[in-house]
């Protein structure tokens, strides 16, 4: 998959690189408060989605999974402190991979789009909630599904799969 990838230009393909640490964050801080725990599972996902993540993307969390760590503190280090700043950032941020995703084939842009928010809700029930009941709080709720990006629907042959 990352052969497919190799197409775009650098600068677009870091910005898919650092989605995972962007989407990290913002759905670990969309309540003020970013635990350890939802960062160690964000790391811990994207290591296993790196040897089992599905053919289409395992390349793609492999190579994340090189230096995730790095990256994702990088990324803390930059973004406003701040809530709603911060949300606002990396929602803007993600925004920005519309046009790179819209330049994939159907099938690469919808299997990304779906395990960026698949990824989403995995961080998002990192803390557990009480007794491992409403572990999404609210405000998660209102950015794990990643508004700001553009569905990407998969087409099939002989139609559209929902």
């Amino acid at each position: 998959m990352l052969h497919q990838l190799n197409n775009l230009p650098d600068e677009e393909l870091q910005e898919l690189y650092d989605a995972i640490p962007v989407i990290t964050l913002l759905i670990a801080g969309a309540d003020g408060d970013i635990e350890g725990s939802e960062l160690e599972q964000s790391e811990k996902i994207t290591k296993i989605r790196g040897f089992s993540g599905g053919e289409i993307m395992q390349d793609f969390y492999d190579h994340i999974g090189k230096d995730y760590k790095e990256r994702l503190t990088r990324w803390a280090k930059i973004v406003p402190k701040d809530t709603a700043e911060r949300n606002a950032d990396l929602s803007a941020r993600l925004e920005k991979l519309n046009p790179i995703l819209a330049k994939l084939t159907n099938h690469l842009g919808a299997e990304m789009y779906h395990s960026f928010t698949t990824f989403a809700k995995h961080v998002a029930k990192a803390s557990g909630g009480f007794w491992g009941f409403a572990s999404i709080n609210k405000e998660e709720a209102e950015l794990i599904n990643l508004p700001m990006i553009t569905p990407i629907i998969k087409e099939e042959e002989g139609g559209i799969q929902a």
